[in-house]
Formats: C-alpha cells, sequence, structure tokens
C-alpha cells in the first residue's frame, strides 16, 4: 500500500519546515517498528564517522552535520527516541562500535569484509573513489597505478583499502590512520599516489599546490546503513524499509542538497 506522504506533499511540506523536519516525516513509511530490537537501551546511538565528507562533517562551531546525521535523528523520530551521535574519525572505529553492540547504528560502505557482525541495507548513496597524484607524476590513467614499485597511500580498513587490498595485483598499499590525513602523509612519505573519497581529494588538491586526480574513478562505493547482525530479522527489515523510504520519497537526495554535497548520487531502489 502506498504511503500517503506522496513526494509531491513531502516537496511541499519542506518549503515550509526545515530540512530535518521534512526528512522525519519522510520517514514515517515504516511499519510498526520493532522499538526493542533496534534501540535495546531506549536511546539511539548512532555512529558518524567524519572521516567521509559525503555523509558528516564538523562546523567551525562544533556541530556535527551530515547526510548520515540527518538520517539518524529521522529514525530517531520515527521511533521517538532521543538520538546519540557517537562520532569518530575513522570507517573502522565505526564498523568497530556497530559490531560490538556499544552503537545501534552506522553508515558504511558495503564491503563483504564488514559482513561479519553487521547486517547491511540496500545502499542510499553512490559515491566515487578516486586516484590523486603530484602534477609531475607520469600516471596519467587509473589502469597504470597497478605496477610494481607504485605505492598507494590509503586510510587503514576504509572502504578503498579494502577494495584495493582485493585488486591491486602488483602496487604496494601504504596506510593511515584516517581519510583526513591521507594526502598530508602521501606527501610526507613520498609515496606515488593517494586513495579515497573523490571529493576529500579535491578539497587536499585545492589546499596543496602541485596535485591533481586522475580522470574517472576506480571504484563505485555504495553506502548504505548497517545494525548489529544480533538484532534479529524484523529489525533488519524495518530498516531496510526506513532506507528504501528515504530515497524513495526524496529525503536523501534533499539531505545532499542541503549539505551542499556535489558528486554523489542516490542510489536506485534495493
Amino acid at each position: 500500500m502506498k504511503h500517503p506522504i506522496t513526494r509531491r506533499r513531502w516537496l511541499a511540506a519542506g518549503a515550509a519546515l526545515t530540512g530535518l523536519t521534512g526528512l522525519a516525516a519522510c520517514a514515517g513509511a515504516p511499519p510498526a517498528p520493532p522499538v526493542a530490537a533496534l534501540v535495546p537501551t531506549g536511546r539511539l546511538r548512532a555512529s558518524i564517522n567524519l572521516g567521509n565528507p559525503i555523509l558528516a562533517a564538523r562546523r567551525p562551531d562544533g556541530e556535527v552535520v551530515g547526510v548520515s546525521v540527518d538520517l539518524a535523528r529521522a529514525m530517531g523520530t520515527r521511533l521517538g527516541v532521543p538520538v546519540d551521535l557517537l562520532v569518530v574519525d575513522a570507517a573502522a572505529k565505526s564498523v568497530d562500535a556497530v559490531k560490538s553492540g556499544n552503537a545501534d547504528i552506522g553508515f558504511f560502505a558495503v564491503d563483504p569484509l564488514r559482513s561479519d557482525g553487521i547486517r547491511f541495507t540496500p545502499p542510499y548513496v553512490l559515491i566515487e573513489g578516486s586516484y590523486l597524484v603530484r602534477q609531475q607524476s607520469p600516471l596519467r590513467d587509473n589502469a597504470e597505478v597497478d605496477r610494481a614499485g607504485t605505492r598507494v597511500m590509503v586510510a587503514k580498513g576504509s572502504a578503498y583499502d579494502l577494495y584495493l587490498s582485493r585488486n591491486l595485483k602488483a602496487a604496494a598499499l601504504v596506510h593511515t590512520v584516517t581519510s583526513q590525513t591521507v594526502v598530508d602523509r602521501f606527501l610526507a612519505e613520498n609515496a606515488d599516489v593517494a586513495a579515497g573519497v573523490k571529493q576529500q581529494l579535491q578539497a587536499d588538491a585545492a589546499r596543496l599546490p602541485g596535485l591533481r586526480l586522475l580522470p574517472g574513478r576506480f571504484m563505485v562505493i555504495e553506502q548504505a546503513m548497517g545494525l548489529p547482525a544480533g538484532r534479529g530479522a524484523e529489525a533488519q527489515a524495518w530498516l531496510r524499509g526506513f532506507v528504501e523510504n528515504a530515497k524513495a520519497e526524496g529525503a536523501v537526495a534533499a539531505a545532499l542538497q542541503r549539505h551542499g554535497i556535489q558528486g554523489a548520487a542516490v542510489a536506485p531502489p534495493g
């Protein structure tokens, strides 16, 4: 049965209300949430990773904002519970928080190595993984990176690290702790390539002279929500429905626009 809040009505409401209120209203579609399974403490503990600027960022005043924050708050509104943000600086820390049950939900790039202990929804956003090099680098194409002697700097435990660990056959990976420090470590350690979210690399290239991105992308990253595997099938199904409705009703697209995110696309229906 189609939910009564149509896309047109959602957009009309968004003109009169704040973006967060519009998103929360859109999240009303999933039926009868299993609150005890989703939030056993009575508070929604959401792990928010600042390592991906597409999803979240800290403003100069200290407030954490972004698409993932909006989704977390909308989910809390739908469940009728307070929301606590567990803010981390790396994807691996967010994965650990959800796997251990210290967080009820997280926002991750889907990867097979993360499925042990976490159950993912269909993706809500698609983003690109790119390579950055120095201006004088002989590398001109993504396919040229995987060569013996090439050192690729990447954040340990990130989606890019997991993907490149499986797919690079000749190049060597070198690691830093967070995505925000990839380019600085790439320069400091004289690596050949920096790998990460395209938008983060673009921002780094803008602040540091003598850098350029290789054209195109080396991977498409599916960003999804996830919860601890032990929460049960009903909780997993509800969260899937929540994400699918947020996409279908335009809430994810509106959040991307509200936070000025370029280069990311709303994922198709799961």
